[in-house]
């Protein structure tokens, strides 16, 4: 299980990403855990929407509904209408 850190902004995103792509690397199936996300920025929507994509490229599975509604409200906010990750926050 991969959890999202509470703060997922520019000055946490490099620290996650590195953490996030050896789960991916290491892992046929991978499942997060936004529960104690409190907030997100554009960056932070950036790198789920970047992992989401990622992890459909390399063929393997995400085992995620989100449940944070910061992050489905940014995501709203920010007007994105990538399917891809659409299909995991019901913005």
């Amino acid at each position: 299980m991969f959890k999202l850190p509470a703060q997922l902004t520019i000055a946490q995103v490099d620290d996650c990403k590195t953490q996030l792509l050896l789960e991916i690397d290491q892992n046929d199936e991978i499942n997060f855990d936004d529960s104690e996300v409190t907030h997100i920025d554009t960056v932070g929507v950036q790198l789920l929407l970047a992992a989401v994509t990622y992890i459909a490229s390399q063929n393997k599975a995400l085992n995620w509904r989100s449940t944070s509604s910061v992050i489905q409200e940014s995501v709203k906010q920010l007007g994105l209408n990538e399917a891809i990750l659409n299909q995991y926050i019901n913005a």
